[in-house]
C-alpha cells in the first residue's frame, strides 16, 4: 500500500511541475479517483480456469474450453488458462481542453484554442457534443498486489499515455474518415436499426461483437472521433466517447486483443475491437463502486445508473475506470 501512495504521489507532483500555470477558474471538476474505495472490486470476477469459473459474477466472455495451455518457443512450457478481469485504465471525458478529471479537476492552461467543447441544441429532442478525452495507464491490480505476482498482470506505472488536445482527427469528422473508412458502409438506416439488438444485448449480458458499428444504448460507434450527435445526457455521451475512444486506439494499434484463447500466450493486434473485452466504471462525479450496473458493458443503456451523477456546474465532467477481460496462460 505505501508503494502505491508514493507512486501516486509522485505521480501527482509530476502532474502539477508539467503544469505550471495551471488554473482553477472553476470549469473543471474532478476529484483524485481513490484506490480501495471508489473502485467496485467485485469487478474483478467471474475468475476461471479454463471454461470452469472459480468464482462466478457478471456477465462474461467465452473462455478456453482446456484448464492447461503451453507457451513459449521452441520448446513449450505448460500453464494453466486463467480469466480475469482487471482495471487497467483510467478515462477523462471533459468539454474544458486539458481538464484532468481523475487529477483532481487539474486545468492546464497553455495557452490558444484547443477546441472547447460544447452542446448545441437540435430542433429535435437531441443534442451534439463534442468532448475531449484523455486516456491514463492504470493498471491497478499489479500495483496493489492483490493477486499473486504473475505474468497474466499487466506490469506498468501510472502514466497519461494518449490526449486528444494535440490529435487533429478528434475533433473533424472528415480527417477521422482516414481512420474509419469503413464508416460509410453503416451510415443507412438498415445498419443503425440493427443497434437496437446491440442495445437490447449488452442491457442484459454482453454487446454483440458482430455489431462492430454499433456502440448499444449510446447509438453509432462510427465516427471514431468526439463529436456527439445525438447527445440525450452527459453519462450517455460521455460513455459514447470513451468506448469510440478505446475503438480508435485499438484502429490506431495502440490497444490489443486480451481475451479469448488467442491471447493465452500474448497480445494480439485487434483493428476492429471486440466490444465484449471491456466493461466500463464510473469514477467523476460520483463513483459506481456495487450493483449490477457498477461496471458495465459497452454499449448497456447508462439510465440504469446514470441517477445522480450528472449535476449541473460541478458535475459535468466526467470520469472513467476501464476494466479488461484478461485471458493467459500463467506459466
Amino acid at each position: 500500500m505505501m508503494k502505491l501512495l508514493r507512486r501516486m504521489a509522485l505521480a501527482a507532483v509530476l502532474s502539477v511541475v508539467v503544469a505550471f500555470g495551471a488554473k482553477a477558474e472553476g470549469t473543471c471538476e474532478g476529484t483524485f479517483v481513490n484506490p480501495i474505495t471508489d473502485i467496485c472490486w467485485s469487478c474483478i470476477f467471474p475468475i476461471s480456469l479454463g471454461s470452469f469459473e472459480l468464482i462466478g459474477g457478471r456477465p462474461d466472455t467465452e473462455n478456453p474450453g482446456n484448464p492447461l495451455c503451453f507457451c513459449n518457443k521452441p520448446i513449450p512450457i505448460p500453464g494453466l488458462a486463467l480469466g480475469l478481469w482487471e482495471p487497467v485504465r483510467l478515462v477523462d471525458v471533459s468539454r474544458t481542453p486539458f481538464c484532468f478529471v481523475n487529477l483532481g479537476g487539474l486545468e492546464i492552461s497553455p495557452g490558444g484554442d484547443w477546441g472547447q467543447g460544447k452542446t448545441s441544441q437540435n430542433r429535435g429532442a437531441s443534442s451534439n457534443t463534442f468532448f475531449h478525452v484523455h486516456w491514463y495507464i492504470y493498471p491497478l491490480i499489479y500495483w496493489l498486489e492483490v493477486l499473486i505476482d504473475f505474468i497474466c498482470l499487466e506490469q506498468a506505472s501510472f502514466d497519461i499515455a494518449y490526449i486528444t488536445e494535440i490529435d487533429p482527427l478528434w475533433a473533424d469528422d472528415e480527417l477521422t474518415f482516414f481512420l474509419n473508412p469503413e464508416a460509410v458502409l453503416f451510415a443507412n438506416p438498415i445498419a443503425q436499426a440493427a443497434c437496437a439488438a446491440d442495445c437490447g444485448a449488452a442491457s442484459v449480458g454482453l454487446p454483440l461483437d458482430p455489431l462492430f458499428w454499433c456502440a448499444g444504448c449510446q447509438g453509432s460507434m462510427y465516427p471514431l472521433d468526439g463529436n456527439i450527435h445525438g447527445h440525450v445526457g452527459g453519462v450517455q455521451a460521455s460513455v459514447l466517447a470513451t468506448e469510440r475512444m478505446a475503438y480508435k486506439l485499438h484502429r490506431e494499434l495502440i490497444n490489443w486483443g486480451t481475451a479469448g484463447e488467442a491471447a493465452l500466450c500474448e497480445k494480439y493486434p485487434m483493428p476492429v475491437m471486440r466490444k465484449s473485452q471491456y466493461r466500463t466504471q464510473m469514477t467523476n462525479p460520483n463513483p459506481t463502486t456495487s450493483g449490477e450496473h457498477a461496471c458495465s458493458p459497452m454499449g448497456r443503456s447508462s439510465t440504469l445508473y446514470e441517477t445522480n451523477r450528472e449535476i449541473p456546474v460541478i458535475g459535468e465532467d466526467f470520469g472513467y475506470l476501464i476494466w479488461r477481460k484478461r485471458n493467459c496462460c500463467a506459466l
